[in-house]
């Protein structure tokens, strides 16, 4: 357990799938590494979590995707051609790496879910309290949500999770969760139905089973009390150690000993980019808010529907 307003500092990168959802492209580029208009999509994840207050990020991968620990990393042949050829502008845009939180990698050696992954950070981690963000959950570079989350965990103590609203067809894909509104804490910008309290959490629960109409998606801020929990999982729905199922038992666990969970509810654009539709829609998004692209790209749509 750590001390209720000790400060996140550290975040959780899980990385190691095949991202098969998006082969053939992946058979040789990371999924991660993709690029939403002009930066892939794990520079993303590095820019939420160094604006909510975080400078330590551990990416959990495997061998294969170097280019991600490569991405963070100088690059000193292109930097000396770039600032040779005067090229200012290009130069810092990569050295930008420098501004973003520092970035460490673990492989996840076998692929056995979720909590199994995120269990590899806990010697990095430490009695620390931790985020977790999961690529393929794309926030506006605009989101205020995990520095929300960060205070909720200050003021409430315990661990703190997103929850998505969805369809009950759509609950079946996630975390399912059972959750009482609480008054809004003191130093949280938030307002009264933003916050919840989780009762129980059921992953990817049959249509009949849905809990309500909330799901956990995305990110986290665990207490180091999650750690023990994962230790001791068994195998869970599809024969992996589920992340869910270690924040269910944290639901019940004392708050002195870290236990306890809240919510905090997306108000904000999100894009799955685990999904090529949602991939398509954040780079087109992302892409008509760029004062450049913007103008083009929108006269583009509107002559491409007037043809379809």
């Amino acid at each position: 357990m750590a001390e209720r307003t000790a400060p996140v500092r550290h975040a959780v990168v899980p990385a190691a799938g095949w991202g098969t959802r998006f082969l053939p492209a992946t058979k040789s580029v990371p999924k991660e590494m993709l690029p939403v208009v002009d930066r892939p999509a794990i520079d993303y994840i590095a820019r939420e979590a160094t604006s909510a207050g975080i400078d330590d990020m551990l990416i959990v991968t495997r061998s294969g995707k170097n280019s991600i620990e490569s991405y963070f990393d100088a690059e000193l042949g292109l930097e000396a051609t770039l600032e040779k050829a005067h090229k200012d502008d290009y130069l810092e845009l990569v050295r930008d790496y420098q501004n973003l939180a520092r970035m460490h990698a673990v492989n996840q050696g076998h692929p056995l879910g979720l909590g199994h992954a995120v269990l590899q950070a806990r010697a990095h981690v430490g009695d620390a309290p931790f985020a977790v963000l999961l690529p393929d959950d794309l926030m506006h570079p605009s989101s205020q949500l995990l520095r929300h989350m960060i205070q909720v965990r200050a003021a409430l103590g315990g661990s703190v999770v997103a929850l998505l609203r969805v369809t009950p067809e759509q609950a079946t894909a996630y975390g399912s969760a059972a959750v009482a509104q609480v008054p809004v804490p003191a130093g949280v910008d938030l307002v009264d139905g933003e916050v919840l309290r989780l009762d129980r959490v059921v992953e990817k629960p049959p249509l009949e089973e849905v809990l309500s109409e909330y799901a956990v998606v995305g990110r986290y801020v665990f207490d180091p009390a999650v750690f023990d929990r994962l230790a001791g999982l068994k195998p869970g729905r599809g024969g992996e150690y589920q992340l869910t199922d270690a924040i269910a038992e944290l639901i019940d666990v004392d708050p002195a000993q870290g236990g306890g969970v809240h919510g905090v509810v997306i108000t904000e654009r999100r894009f799955d980019t685990g999904d090529k539709l949602g991939y398509i829609e954040a780079n087109v998004a992302l892409a008509l808010e760029d004062p450049d692209l913007g103008p083009g790209l929108r006269q583009f749509l509107m002559d491409e529907l007037r043809e379809a």
